[in-house]
């Protein structure tokens, strides 16, 4: 290969390999693990296995793309469609790793503050990782490659240590009945973690400086099945460890070996393994955000990524802060609101008491009317007292007869016999 075909092709099979097993699947020891076992519980192997299935089919399409042309994706859509759709097609990618990597950042930030510091860091900390994207940003696709090379002995040294530490830890019963969780459950799971399974679309702007050689497709396609099986033995491991308390644990790999016996005699030595996969993640985000310059500087047609980067990462930089520093307002803030409801509440009552008072002193200063006084005030404003009430009188009864007296009756007999 001459010097010309090695600066056009800057990433060769095996990087591409080792961005597919080691450097794609840290992303997802971060918070997809939390999410998985929120939903799907102990079938959060199944959701991520249909996400492995689902990107393994575009990740075919794409290496059986790149047998057919060296021209890659961005250049077949230039010939095929016209520069503009190609133009199009650069910026629509552009803001796509723009806009992916927002939540991400925000998770790996507060990762780093929470498994490395034991108070509150400055907001300030973080911008570090901006200073070395910004870096990346503007160098080519060799980075990438360099990347991917030093990327592959530290995933598998600090996959392997967390591994051995949690696997003692680990009850792997946790995962059974397998199917237990409705279907509907799993797919809430894999719909709610698509995002963080979608990083075989990082393979497309790469083709630009990928030359496929006999033999890649295979290599590629297994790495990727390898990186699969890294992430299903995590997931297992993870809820393994902490069963039906895992959507609560937000970042996995950092809290998985934390109960290893050895850690409170020797010391929290698993922080070195923690250090070797912050730093492959640093790799793995910096690639995002060069990504992004890289199909930013093609959609405008100049070469210049100094400005384009200088923004990009300024500006999640503020995004960053801003975020962060929106929580640590609210600590602040509702404590005052509470206190300005109370101070309210307490306004409310004094003035409720001087009105109740006010009108018991004018009730009390009123002369009293007399009672007749009253009934002719009462008549005058209409009010009708209620009529009084009276027994029901029965009618008159009739006298009953006189009994018949004994002269009378002697009377009677000597008038008959008259």
């Amino acid at each position: 290969m001459t010097k010309t075909e090695r600066t056009a092709y800057a990433v060769n099979g095996r990087q591409l390999c080792f961005f597919a097993a080691f450097l794609a699947p840290a992303s997802k020891l971060l918070a997809a693990p939390a999410l998985l076992s929120y939903f799907a519980k102990g079938d959060l192997l199944l959701p991520a296995l249909a996400h492995y299935l689902l990107q393994g089919c575009v990740l075919a399409a794409i290496l059986f793309l790149a047998t057919r042309t060296e021209k890659g994706f961005f250049g077949l859509v230039e010939e095929r469609l016209g520069k503009p759709a190609a133009r199009i097609a650069y910026g629509a990618y552009a803001l796509y790793f723009a806009f992916s990597v927002l939540s991400p950042l925000l998770d790996f930030e507060r990762f780093v503050y929470t498994a490395f510091f034991d108070t509150a860091p400055s907001m300030c900390i973080f911008c570090t990782f901006f200073l070395f994207s910004g870096f990346v940003c503007v160098k080519g696709a060799r980075s990438f490659g360099r990347s991917a090379d030093l990327a592959m002995p530290l995933f598998l040294v600090s996959f392997a240590g967390l591994f051995i530490l949690s696997a003692g830890t680990a009850d792997f019963s946790n995962l059974l009945p397998l199917f237990g969780t409705p279907i509907s459950s799993s797919a809430a799971g894999f719909k709610e973690t698509l995002g963080h399974f979608s990083d075989t679309a990082l393979f497309l702007p790469l083709l630009d400086a990928y030359r496929y050689k006999k033999g890649d497709g295979k290599k590629i396609a297994l790495s990727f099945a390898g990186g699969g099986a890294f992430v299903l033995v995590f997931l297992a491991l993870f809820y393994g460890v902490f069963g039906p308390l895992a959507p609560r644990q937000e970042f996995a790999f950092a809290k998985t070996a934390q109960y290893f016996p050895g850690l409170a005699v020797v010391g929290r030595f698993d922080l070195l393994l923690l250090y070797m996969m912050t730093v492959v993640l640093l790799f793995y985000y910096a690639f995002i955000l060069q990504s992004c310059v890289y199909c930013f500087t093609r959609a405008v047609g100049t070469q210049k990524r100094v400005l384009p980067s200088v923004v990009l990462n300024a500006a999640l930089f503020l995004y960053v802060l801003l975020c962060t520093g929106f929580y640590n307002v609210l600590y602040y803030v509702v404590p005052l609101l509470a206190l300005l409801l109370l101070a309210g509440k307490k306004d409310g009552a004094l003035r409720e008491t001087s009105v109740s008072g006010t009108q018991k002193a004018q009730a009390d200063s009123e002369p009293k009317a007399k009672p007749g006084r009253q009934a002719e005030n009462g008549r005058e404003s209409g009010s009708e007292e209620p009529p009084e009430r009276h027994p029901e009188r029965r009618p008159e009864e009739a006298p009953a007869p006189a009994a018949p007296s004994i002269k009378n009756e002697k009377r009677a007999k000597e008038a008959e016999n008259v």
